[in-house]
């Protein structure tokens, strides 16, 4: 593990140091061929052990969001739909499927409704699933109608307060008023508080899963994107970057992102969507849309 002292002297120098400032904010996936064949097998197999059709499955964690260690999990998230006589039930079946973690395995699921129920209120979690830049299952005509309903409902002012109670929650559990911080914990909270940002200077635009382009779509100072540029080349490097002294101009724009959400209010829009949750939830599920 490198000593603080090392990581500060480190975060020091010049960007150029290491690469070009667009080199280190361009995506870049991080999944081989002989990994992403492993993962459609897994999935393929939930398919049909499970007898259920996954409409989408896509990378989430540090490997999507653009900030992967060497030794980084494999976060993969899906959505699925049973056949319709499953939804016929007096009682409701479970609408999760997990796999055991194992090893560098992170696999689990939401049913279609459940994904829906979130949706209407809310809750972007599955909007950034939509939103990765990594696909394993895509079905792209189901894909965009849930894009489309989801641009009704979670991102904008509608959301802002889910990314606030993020943020916040991470800066507490992580950063806080500790002298000395877990460096590569600042991308839990930077994460959050750069899709606040986004939100205030692009309303209408849905955010970007990744960090690069979240950063990219934005105007941001010179010196907050040199900042997170040297913590991400830190972070892909080695598999602990350590601790050091806290970073001022991220403290900053963390701070003035999470005060700017307490002066927005609340939305809710869910009794206008239910119906339509109800129309899109039958189509996919019957097949009408495929």
């Amino acid at each position: 593990m490198l000593s603080s002292k090392r990581i500060i002297t480190t975060i020091s120098l010049p960007i150029s140091k290491f690469t070009t400032m667009q080199s280190i904010l361009s995506f870049s996936p991080s999944i081989t061929q002989d990994i992403e064949a492993v993962i459609k097998e897994k999935l393929a197999t939930i398919e049909r052990d499970h007898n259920v059709r996954i409409l989408f499955a896509i990378e989430s964690g540090s490997r999507a969001w653009g900030f992967p260690s060497p030794d980084s999990d494999y976060d993969v998230r899906f959505i699925y739909a049973h056949h319709p006589d499953w939804y016929l039930s007096i009682e409701p079946g479970r609408d999760v499927i997990e796999l055991p973690i194992e090893g560098d395995w992170d696999i689990n699921g939401w049913d279609i409704r459940k994904a829906l129920g979130l949706l209407i209120r809310s809750n972007p979690v599955l909007l950034e699933w939509l939103t990765s830049p990594i696909h394993y299952v895509w079905n792209e005509t189901i894909c965009n109608h849930l894009l489309q309903f989801a641009g009704k409902t979670t991102f904008g002012e509608s959301c802002l307060h889910h990314y606030r109670n993020l943020a916040k929650k991470q800066w507490d559990k992580h950063i806080g008023e500790k002298p000395d911080v877990s460096l590569k914990k600042y991308f839990y909270v930077l994460r959050p508080a750069l899709v606040i940002s986004w939100i205030r200077q692009n309303p209408t635009l849905v955010p970007p899963m990744n960090l690069q382009d979240l950063i990219a779509g934005q105007d941001l100072s010179t010196d907050l994107i040199e900042q997170i540029g040297r913590l991400l080349v830190l972070k892909s490097a080695t598999k602990e970057i350590g601790s050091g002294d806290r970073l001022p101009i991220i403290d900053a724009f963390i701070h003035e992102q999470i005060a700017w959400t307490d002066t927005i209010a609340r939305e809710d829009k869910r009794s206008d969507l239910r119906a339509e949750a109800d129309e899109l939830l039958r189509a996919i599920v019957k097949g009408s849309i495929v």
